[in-house]
């Protein structure tokens, strides 16, 4: 192990995560993980990582880290207008540092930057906190996994573990991946995403479910790691259908609607459990999406069956089989 970077800045929040503590939800334990998981695949890729080494989930930027040791970095999702000691440096790519460098983000919603609120930063090596339950992300709700289970905080130092580039990799010339873009709506700049009707989309009146995705909705500055709460259309039972439901399962992509009408759509950190009505789900392919979408910003849904979100998906696994295909040749990555 060694000293990869001291945190001088967390900005507004930054955490340990990699993809998930899975197979604890009859515990109530949240899978959690990075919001964006296609996001940390790309970064871990880059340098030279296993899909599931642990990187760092960098929220709203103003996040500052100095290098104490030569390592590779990469970092996928939102420009935060990162510096790498003053020179302008860019997501999607791999690229050396050396010690004592300095990386620093710049903060969302800058003069002249663009939308978006996360990014994920990968090092070569993995960052190596303790594995709990099969994980390294930090639950922060429960306070445990990550670095001490909780937020950063400037003064930490966290280690990675061994690299399994060879010394001449690390210190290699930058390159660049392909990066995933949502496309906006040219209309009204909405985020769209696709959405399968849920058990209990029935109950809802007609007019309701045709404000679903026919009306954008505004994500609510209120939104977090357990979702992202959507200001819009009050969305409404139908008669008789307004009482008390016994609580079930839910998973990261449920839209549920609470007796204020207004929907919130689960993210990594919710309960496994709730009561309110499940009006739809996220497809899976698009669940990378909500982790970008800027407060304020606007989402829109577009209802599709099995097949569409089933063929969404396996979009992403060849997105993901090329970019392998490309840094095995490179022999940056094992064939798998």
């Amino acid at each position: 192990m060694t000293a990869a970077f001291t945190v001088l800045r967390p900005g507004m929040l930054a955490s340990v995560q990699d993809l998930g503590r899975h197979g604890h939800r009859q515990l109530g334990i949240c899978p959690g993980g990075a919001l964006d998981t296609l996001a940390l695949v790309l970064a871990n890729r880059l340098v030279g990582n296993p899909d599931g080494a642990a990187g760092l989930e960098i929220t709203m930027g103003g996040c500052e880290l100095r290098f104490e040791a030569p390592t590779r970095i990469a970092w996928a999702g939102d420009d935060f207008g990162a510096r790498l000691d003053g020179k302008p440096v860019w997501p999607g790519w791999s690229l050396p540092v050396h010690a004592g460098q300095i990386l620093k983000f710049g903060r969302a919603n800058r003069p002249g930057g663009k939308a978006g609120i996360r990014t994920w930063l990968a090092v070569a090596g993995g960052i190596d906190v303790p594995m709990i339950l099969g994980s390294r992300s930090t639950d922060l709700k429960a306070g445990f996994g990550g670095h001490e289970g909780r937020a950063l905080k400037a003064g930490d130092t966290l280690l990675c573990g061994a690299p399994a580039l060879t010394a001449a990799q690390l210190a290699s010339r930058p390159f660049g991946g392909r990066m995933p873009l949502w496309q906006a709506d040219p209309a009204d700049g909405a985020i769209e995403l696709r959405m399968l009707p849920g058990p209990e989309f029935e109950l809802f009146t007609v007019a309701s479910r045709e404000q679903l995705w026919r009306d954008a909705w505004r994500v609510s500055p209120q939104s977090n790691r357990m979702g992202s709460r959507l200001d819009g259309p009050e969305l409404k039972r139908k008669r008789g259908g307004g009482g008390d439901m016994l609580s079930s399962g839910v998973i990261p992509g449920t839209i549920q609607v609470p007796p204020s009408g207004q929907p919130i759509i689960l993210l990594g950190d919710a309960q496994t459990i709730g009561g309110y009505p499940r009006i739809g789900v996220v497809i899976r392919a698009d669940l990378w999406k909500l982790a970008h979408a800027p407060l304020d910003g606007r989402l829109r849904f577009r209802v599709v069956d099995a097949a569409e979100a089933l063929a969404a998906w396996d979009a992403q696994k060849r997105y993901l089989a090329h970019l392998a295909q490309g840094l095995v040749s490179m022999g940056w990555l094992a064939p798998a």
